[in-house]
């Protein structure tokens, strides 16, 4: 998996996260009978079995009958579930279990179980009236890395920021020659041996980055400053040796007092902005990618749903680009005839002629139901496409959301989606306007 799926997956599990956090936050039981376990990783689950047996027999002494049911059906349905794993995953393990009051005021089963996407380091065990999410927050906090390169006319350091961590990954000295030469040789040949040696700071600064950021041909960090008091910097961002892979990635160039460690601090906090819009630049350039091939006609991109959706079963898709809070329900009905017939509509969308079957004018019957996002975020991959989230918060994003619905994707080749609606009418229903 190259870098650019592998920060797409990260990003659709940090998606999958927000939208459960979201949903388990608005659950609310009757009493206390709402129980949120987070086992981190290396943690015995026989521990965890033998906690919730002496919890069953604390919550048999509950007096209120009602309660005292609801509690111990949950402590049971927890016990069921951890019957299941042998061991805790990599990463821990998180469950929650419990009776929630549906819309229509009916209790419900609610039981959620899964491996983070990173390891979380939280042991949790609550029986409430609602479900506890504080320590799921703290997986959407960002661990991305950003690259140092200071530079001054008396050598390099290059730095890693993580978090709130700073390491100095190696650094070294150079000895330049300075303006004005002292006598002994021409002025013309001075000149050419400064640049020389100039040049040939710059070209080992560029390849000691290679070696600092780059391993097994992938960029290891998100970003990269670049950052000095002299003009080293700038060449060192236009030249030639230094690697397009992470030329791609710099993305603040800063004007420091000093050079080394104190420097590598004071670009931190001069850069820390830029740092925390990285995300928010990505989106834009993938939204302004997608605007260039409209404006360039190349055909090789699409918008809506319906086209969006016939562009990814043709498996030309390459990146499809959706809004993280698109409201669009996928159902999937049978027909008289036994076809599967697909509606993609709006939640607000009264009009129910997509659930009428078109031969015999009779209701179809639903099969399923579920949010487009969700099917997008389980089968993007099956049409070898990619999937990004964006937001409505940058104009370009907002753009997007208005203009173009919020679905929309760029294309490996152009596509004639007259074509590909031959036959495919009684298929589909999408819930599609004209954006433009």
């Amino acid at each position: 998996m190259d870098q650019a799926a592998e920060e797409a997956q990260k990003n659709i599990e940090i998606w999958k996260i927000k939208k459960l956090i979201k949903s388990l936050e608005l659950a609310r039981g009757n009493g206390t009978s709402m129980i949120s376990l987070i086992i981190p990783p290396k943690s015995q689950i026989s521990f965890y079995q033998k906690m919730l047996t002496d919890e069953y027999g604390t919550a048999s002494n509950i007096k209120s009958r009602v309660n005292r049911l609801s509690v111990l059906s949950a402590i049971t349905s927890t016990q069921q579930k951890l019957k299941l794993y042998t061991r805790v995953p990599p990463n821990g393990l998180v469950l929650y279990c419990g009776d929630v009051i549906t819309d229509e005021g009916k209790e419900k089963k609610l039981t959620i179980d899964f491996e983070p996407f990173k390891p979380i380091n939280t042991k949790l065990y609550l029986c409430d009236n609602k479900f506890h999410t504080e320590a799921l927050s703290e997986l959407l906090e960002s661990d991305d890395n950003y690259g140092f390169i200071v530079m001054d006319g008396n050598g390099s350091l290059f730095g890693l920021l993580s978090g709130n961590t700073r390491t100095v990954v190696h650094k070294f000295t150079v000895d330049l020659p300075k303006k004005h030469g002292r006598g002994g040789q021409s002025a013309v040949r001075f000149a050419r041996l400064r640049e020389e040696k100039r040049h040939n700071y710059i070209r080992k600064v560029a390849e000691t980055a290679v070696q600092c950021f780059i391993q097994n041909d992938k960029v290891t960090v998100n970003g990269i400053v670049l950052a000095g008091s002299a003009d080293f910097k700038n060449e060192l961002s236009k030249s030639d040796m230094f690697d397009n892979r992470l030329q791609d990635k710099v993305v603040k160039i800063v004007d420091i007092s000093y050079g080394g460690e104190n420097g590598f601090n004071q670009a931190i906090e001069l850069s820390a902005e830029a740092l925390a819009n990285v995300k928010f630049i990505q989106e834009k350039k993938l939204i302004t990618s997608f605007f260039d091939e409209i404006s360039q006609d190349t055909g090789k991109f699409c918008y809506g749903v319906s086209d969006t959706l016939k562009a990814l079963e043709a498996g030309s898709c390459e990146i499809v680009i959706v809004y993280e809070n698109l409201e669009i329900i996928r159902y999937v009905y049978k027909d008289s005839e036994g076809r599967e017939i697909i509606a993609n509509v709006a939640p607000d969308q009264e009009d129910k002629t997509y659930s009428i079957d078109k031969s015999t004018g009779t209701e179809m019957e639903l099969v399923s139901e579920m949010p487009l996002l969700e099917w997008l975020a389980e089968n993007y991959k099956n049409f070898g496409a990619t999937l990004e989230f964006v937001t409505d918060r940058s104009s370009e994003g907002a753009q997007f959301v208005r203009g173009f619905g919020g679905v929309g994707a760029l294309l490996r080749y152009a596509l004639n989606f007259e074509q590909l609606t031959d036959g495919s009418d009684d298929e589909y229903y999408d819930d599609d306007d004209d954006f433009i």
